[in-house]
């Protein structure tokens, strides 16, 4: 049987106590989970949105209202979600997730109107948010401290693995057409997604674990120090500091570009541009595959350097990068297009989480971030709809996305203005 030769230094990350640290398990299935969601929704979306105005003729503000509409009411459910995770842990919360998420697409593929559209996306987009992003956030964010932006990169390569696989459900939509694409995407995420589920836990003390994986918090001084020294936020002391307003509202003008970009990107390709649905498809995978490498710079560079600066570059990019596809004449600045889109969001995207994570802890993380989504949810649902109605007025999208872009460069500002709160004081109780 071959052994595998662990280096030391990755020895250190990956077997802490001689042993794979159960974490990286988390990670891994973390990864899958948002894997079904880039590859068969958020990914696909822009297909899908094609598709349905050639069957049954509905507006581009039309179609991108549903994905906004989804958005909002995922915001508007991510108190509540959060309340719940750090309640009852994220297992129970992302079996149900999955449930609904898999139903909601096996219902989609059956509707036959716009009202029928709506509730079935609404149903999507539920299962979606309970079964994904923020609440595998919430585990990872409390079993990874030293290594969290690591983490956190590396499980959302799992959603860049969706998108590069957009081609095969762009195949699969021209062979079998997008209901028959939409029943087995339903199935698909039911029989991956549950057993996916299992492997993850809440906090690592639930195993006998600690962060990281480390043998104990006195290995590391700084920590210990830490330990004493402060603690967690709630959601309340959180609200009050100026950098959960500000780190809200940039992620939100960062998401201006990225939703816009999800629903709208293939149909500026193939009605602007002249591109077929198969090579919308490759720049969506060429995007991804950028992503991806963000996400891995990210990771490495998250733990090492200041990850405000890292989000100020990122926006400057995301906003360069909207305005080269809103005004591209050819195929090479789609291409640098999906290179600097790819890498900003790539790069961006896991620190958003650890970002916050670093200021408020992970104790109330949950809470922290559903409330966060309200005001996030803004950018997500404004972003779809604002481009696709500026499309239908004026015919095509170079209005629409190049207001978006200064929209994401101003997030910039945010960012450069979410300074490290002030640690609130630990009782007396604590302190003592």
């Amino acid at each position: 049987m071959l052994k595998f030769n662990w280096s030391p230094r990755l020895a250190r990350v990956v077997r802490p106590q001689g042993h794979i640290f159960y974490g990286w398990y988390i990670v891994s299935a973390a990864g899958g989970i948002q894997m079904l969601s880039g590859m068969l929704w958020m990914q696909s979306y822009g297909a899908y949105v094609v598709l349905l105005q050639d069957e049954f003729g509905w507006s581009k503000a039309l179609v991108a209202g549903a994905f906004a509409l989804t958005r909002i009411e995922s915001g508007v459910l991510g108190p509540l979600q959060g309340w719940l995770v750090d309640r009852y842990g994220p297992r129970p919360i992302l079996s149900v997730g999955i449930v609904l998420f898999g139903a909601g697409f096996i219902l989609f593929s059956q509707i036959n109107s716009l009202l029928t559209f709506y509730l079935t996306f609404a149903l999507i987009a539920v299962g979606a948010s309970l079964g994904g992003f923020a609440t595998v956030m919430v585990s990872l964010v409390n079993w990874f401290n030293v290594h969290r932006a690591k983490a956190i990169s590396i499980s959302q390569i799992g959603y860049s693995f969706g998108g590069l696989s957009v081609p095969l459900v762009i195949l699969c939509m021209e062979a079998f057409g997008w209901r028959t694409t939409a029943l087995l995407s339903g199935i698909a995420i039911l029989v991956i997604g549950l057993p996916l589920v299992q492997v993850v836990k809440h906090r690592p003390d639930e195993i006998g674990e600690t962060a990281d994986g480390l043998a104990s918090l006195e290995k590391d001084k700084s920590k210990l120090q830490q330990f004493f020294s402060e603690r967690d936020f709630t959601a309340r002391e959180a609200m009050r500091t100026h950098s959960f307003w500000f780190i809200s509202l940039g992620h939100a003008c960062a998401l201006l570009t990225v939703s816009a970009v999800m629903v709208h990107l293939v149909p500026h390709l193939t009605e602007g541009m002249g591109f077929t649905l198969a090579q919308a498809g490759i720049v969506i995978s060429l995007m991804t595959a950028f992503q991806m490498l963000g996400q891995i710079v990210g990771g490495y560079l998250g733990d090492k350097v200041n990850k405000r600066y890292l989000c100020i570059g990122c926006m400057s990019a995301h906003a360069i990068g909207l305005l080269l596809l809103a005004y591209a004449d050819s195929i090479i600045m789609v291409g640098f297009f999906a290179a600097l889109h790819g890498l900003a969001w790539g790069i961006r995207g896991p620190l958003m989480v650890a970002l916050r994570a670093d200021y408020f802890g992970p104790r109330s993380f949950g809470t922290i971030m559903g409330f966060s989504s309200l005001i996030v949810m803004i950018g997500m649902s404004t972003g779809p709809i604002f481009a696709g109605y500026m499309a239908d007025i004026y015919g095509n999208y170079e209005l629409g996305f190049s207001y978006l872009a200064f929209g994401a460069f101003l997030g910039s500002f945010f960012f450069l203005a979410a300074t490290p709160p002030k640690i609130p004081k630990p009782p007396q109780a604590m302190a003592t």
